[in-house]
């Protein structure tokens, strides 16, 4: 074995560039963050080559006195710290102390600079590592970096360099961080000499959006603001239709820094719960700002990663005041109907917009169709539910044997059934048995019965579970589930939760669960295959969820299993029944799933189609 000697600064100084500087971006990063520090109201780049050939930004700060251009790329030099303590409240970007001095080890750098109150600037160059001398500048006030040839002394790293378009996309994408997060800076950058982007300092969050997103986002932004003690968040959240297939589209700002939390991204996504699908992600501009002694920036050379003093606090501040907000609007889906389908529209399908559905002679009067009353007041035998459209369909009789608990009615649901529109008061149609079409004050509106139903069951249930278990259709003779161990462990740990929804289990060894009792709102959906559907659901969860995720999770679960199917012919009381209960739930927009429940067809679209205007 070698003898233990210690490293040369060349090769020290290159180690820690493997860990700072991964690609240009990296480069860029660094340098705009300098910028931002000094103070700058105006920052242009200019790259060649995605980066790799040259690196240009230009700034008006405050520039660096001359005698301090060496210190400039010395390691760990900074004048942004100045004792450990500093650590703990750090309000700039950059900290380190070392990003000049890893970039000057792997490129060919030239640093020019004069103070707003100097008659003369200052320049020096660092050729991997090799300093010049400090020489007399003539430019204006500020700071012009050059940074060329990239991993020049190397090759290894350079080879490792993808194409110029995807070195490119990754300095755009540091570039709109910063843009995004310092609005009272003028940006411009370059590529090949050629204008990519261009932002006036003050320019509108919306119009910034557009620039870097395109028209569909940012018009379809809402604005979001909140407080909490000494922390303010504000920002932009997208519509769900503007949802993403990855999460890149989800900008979370700290006191100006770009960050990435995984506590404050699923606080995002927890506030758009049951409005995306799975696999699915929002769309957000977020930017948070509190005291610099309740956040740690110094746990990665890369200052992406935080350690927050009280997570829990924020993430609740996140997902309330996303929950709100899109509480606030209506999110029904508009459909846009494009110009080159009118030469397609034959008479079979244009006779669809000339049905109404008329009010059949003999309605039944109106009654909780398709929600399981609350449960009773006391211990007094409960008065029975009165049949309705469509209980039959999700409250079958259960299985042989079953004791099922019938519960009372309740003056809240009686309340909010007085605030339902009068019994006819409305044309509905069902098409392909799956699809409900309604004509309403602003258009047409086409609604998927089976997600509309599963929303309302499970606000219903939702609501239930609030004042107390769900009722249950217990079996006389425990029914054995076997799992694997795994499977039956997982299970049995999320015991408490599974009761509270009707679902008791227990263990009897070896895998096999004891399945005692089931939600009364499943009807005759045999009992192993919703005991297996959860358990399903809970294995392919990474972690156990928490209880309220669980919960929510699991009553979506029951909702959709309960909910009417696509291909389910519905008589005139049901659909009318269902169309009258969307005014019950909340969100009716979306299904728990985040599937759209209806599509409206606005009447100018409509007539636009048909070139009435």
């Amino acid at each position: 074995m070698s003898s233990i000697q210690q490293l040369p600064p060349s090769v020290i100084t290159k180690i820690a560039a493997g860990e700072v500087i991964e690609r240009p971006a990296s480069v860029l990063k660094e340098l705009l963050e300098n910028s931002v520090d000094a103070g700058s109201t105006r920052i242009d780049v200019d790259v060649e080559q995605g980066g790799v050939e040259l690196i240009r930004v230009v700034d008006n700060g405050c520039g660096i006195p001359a005698e301090e251009l060496p210190l400039a790329f010395a390691s760990h030099a900074t004048s942004k710290l100045a004792s450990a303590d500093d650590l703990f409240r750090i309000g700039t970007l950059g900290f380190r102390g070392e990003a000049l001095a890893s970039i000057g080890g792997v490129a060919q750098v030239t640093l020019q600079s004069r103070g707003t109150d100097d008659s003369c600037g200052a320049e020096i160059t660092c050729h991997g590592g090799d300093l010049s001398g400090v020489r007399a500048w003539n430019g204006g006030a500020g700071t012009r970096l050059e940074v060329r040839h990239l991993f020049f002394n190397t090759p290894v790293r350079r080879k490792f360099m993808r194409t110029i378009s995807t070195e490119m996309g990754h300095l755009s994408e540091q570039f709109t961080r910063l843009a995004l997060s310092h609005p009272q800076i003028s940006w411009t950058l370059r590529h090949n000499g050629k204008l990519t982007y261009e932002l006036p300092a003050g320019m509108p969050f919306p119009e910034r959006i557009r620039l870097f997103f395109g028209k569909e986002i940012s018009d379809h932004l809402y604005s979001l603001e909140a407080k909490q003690g000494p922390v303010t968040l504000r920002g932009w959240i997208a519509d769900p239709s503007c949802e993403r297939g990855t999460a890149k589209t989800q900008y979370v700002f700290l006191n100006g820094r770009w960050i990435r939390d995984r506590s404050l991204g699923h606080a995002l996504q927890e506030g758009y719960r049951g409005l995306l699908m799975s696999g699915r992600y929002a769309v957000a501009f977020l930017f948070l700002d509190l005291p610099v002694d309740q956040v740690d920036v110094n746990v990665h050379p890369t200052k992406a990663e935080v350690r927050f003093r009280d997570g829990n606090a924020l993430h609740h501040l996140v997902h309330a005041a996303v929950r709100e907000r899109l509480r606030a609007e209506n999110l029904t889906a508009r459909l846009q109907a494009p110009f080159s389908t009118l030469g397609g529209l034959n008479h079979q399908s244009t006779s669809v917009f000339r049905l109404q559905a008329e009010a059949t002679a003999s309605r039944l009067p109106f009654t909780s169709a398709f929600l399981p009353e609350p449960p009773p007041a006391s211990h007094s035998v409960p008065e029975p539910v009165p049949d309705s459209p469509l209980r039959d369909r999700s409250e079958q009789p259960g299985p042989a044997g079953a004791d099922k608990q019938r519960p009372g009615k309740g003056s809240e649901t009686e309340e909010r059934l007085s605030q339902l529109p009068p019994t006819g008061s409305f044309k509905a149609i069902q098409l392909y048995d799956t699809y409900l079409v309604l004509e309403t004050s602003e258009g047409m509106l086409v609604i998927d019965q089976h997600a509309l139903h599963e929303r309302i069951l499970f606000e219903a249930l939702k609501e239930r579970l609030q004042s107390g278990p769900l009722e249950t259709q217990r079996l006389l003779i425990p029914e054995p589930v076997d799992l694997s161990a795994d499977a039956a462990a997982r299970t049995l740990e999320c015991r408490d939760a599974l009761a509270q929804l009707g679902l008791e289990v227990s263990d009897f060894g070896g895998g096999t669960i004891l399945l005692s009792s089931y939600p009364a709102i499943l009807g005759r959906r045999p009992p192993q295959e919703i005991l297996q559907a959860v358990v399903d659901h809970l294995l392919n969860k990474d972690r156990p969820p928490s209880r309220e995720v669980l919960l929510n999770d699991l009553l979506s679960l029951m909702a959709c299993h309960g909910a009417v199917r696509a291909g389910d012919r519905l008589t005139a009381e049901e659909i009318e029944a269902l169309v009258a209960q969307r005014t019950l739930a909340d969100n009716t927009h979306h299904c728990p799933h985040g599937r759209p429940t209806a599509l409206l067809f606005s009447r100018r679209e409509l007539e636009r189609q048909f070139r009435r205007v």
